[in-house]
């Protein structure tokens, strides 16, 4: 697994971990860098996330036709808005390589039905960038 991997994986532990104990990204980010493993791209990765959820929010909303994201399991959720993050704000990561990313997340850590949902939403994502970018 690469580094990145590696640092996708650890954002969304950050991410889900935030999230289902109600406690804020940073507090989350410090708990896992003081065990050791955060690196400078989970650290980006979280922040940017954070920083721009509500656009990301807004975009997946857009795009996931017939789901709210309360509704989505909360890693389909988290890794839809890391791989967003990637795609709209990442200039260094090819959409592709952030779609096949997500997807190897969901396969391993979400329901049977995960790849097929996060796959359109992202590809629908992929497929509009230019006019989501801000």
């Amino acid at each position: 697994m690469s580094a990145r991997s590696k640092a996708r994986k650890r954002a969304l532990d950050v991410l889900y971990a935030s999230e289902m104990r109600e406690r804020s990204t940073a507090d989350a980010l410090t708990e896992q860098a003081e065990a050791g493993v955060v690196n400078d791209y989970t650290v980006e990765l979280v922040q940017g996330v954070t920083e721009h959820r509500t656009h990301l929010d807004e975009v997946i909303s857009t795009y996931a036709q017939g789901w709210t994201l309360a509704r989505m399991p909360a890693v389909d959720r988290n890794v839809l808005r890391l791989a967003t993050f990637e795609v709209l704000y990442v200039d260094d990561v090819p959409d592709a390589v952030a779609v096949s990313e997500a997807l190897n997340l969901v396969r391993d850590l979400s329901t049977d039905e995960s790849p097929a949902f996060v796959n359109g939403v992202l590809g629908n994502i992929v497929r509009d960038r230019a006019t989501l970018v801000p």
